[in-house]
């Protein structure tokens, strides 16, 4: 194939904007921000599940507290009928003196269940607590991933604009380019990572940078400037100095 000199220059000009939209395209894949996110969210989930687990267990202390709490009420309720009928001093002397050990067993009773129902009131302020120092934490992170989705976009904004400005430099080269020549280059680029044309530098494909040896290189310097020169081992096309 034979491809002028301009074109021969221009597709080296195209190449290095490919070069430089696929190093665009790496850089927004891999923002410091999208790990960061990623880390953070893992966090922020991990805060949000202990959190529902604790209000989960708060109801359920809750519910523990308010039969201790029914337990104790029922208590009083006994003490406070045997002291009136004490009191009173209604009822036979056995009857009375039942009454009265009853109480004392009834007011241990009562000691023993408001100790029950003071530890579980305990163990609510602590999941409270726990709960409150959790959607504490849950907030900052959720601040952070906010702090870090405004970073990404303007990142990937900044990103897209020197693209389109690339990508816009770029049409404007292909227009120039032979048709023929540009899908030559466009199919080896295809096929071998990204590269399908580099520089003739001395004695070295600046493509694969191997160098070539004396016999190829001769070759090449034999054909004319118009010829289309591919690098027997990257098989890229050449472009070769003036």
């Amino acid at each position: 194939m034979k491809a002028s000199e301009s074109d021969q220059r221009s597709i080296l000009d195209i190449q290095k904007f490919d070069h430089q939209i696929s190093t665009l395209k790496n850089k927004a894949a891999n923002l410091p921000e999208l790990a960061e996110i990623a880390s953070t969210t893992i966090k922020s989930n991990n805060v949000r599940d202990l959190r529902i687990a604790a209000e989960t267990e708060l109801s359920d202390v809750k519910r523990e507290l308010a039969r201790a709490e029914g337990d104790v009420e029922q208590i009083v309720t006994r003490i406070e009928r045997d002291e009136k009928r004490l009191a009173s001093g209604t009822g036979t002397p056995k009857e009375l003196e039942q009454t009265q050990h009853e109480l004392g067993t009834l007011g241990a009773r009562r000691s023993e269940l408001e100790e029950v129902e003071l530890e579980i009131m305990m163990r609510v302020d602590g999941i409270k607590d726990r709960i409150a120092t959790l959607s504490q934490e849950e907030n900052e992170l959720g601040m952070v991933l906010a702090d870090l989705n405004i970073r990404k976009e303007n990142a990937l904004a900044a990103i897209h604009t020197e693209r389109e400005g690339i990508e816009t430099d770029r049409k404007a080269t292909t227009q120039s380019v032979n048709a023929e020549f540009l899908a030559l280059y466009e199919k080896i680029r295809a096929g071998s990572n990204g590269i399908g044309a580099a520089a003739l530098a001395g004695n070295q494909c600046k493509g694969c940078n191997l160098t070539l040896n004396t016999i190829e290189l001769q070759r090449i310097a034999g054909l004319a400037q118009d010829e289309v020169v591919r690098c027997e081992e990257c098989r890229c096309i050449l472009v070769r100095d003036k």
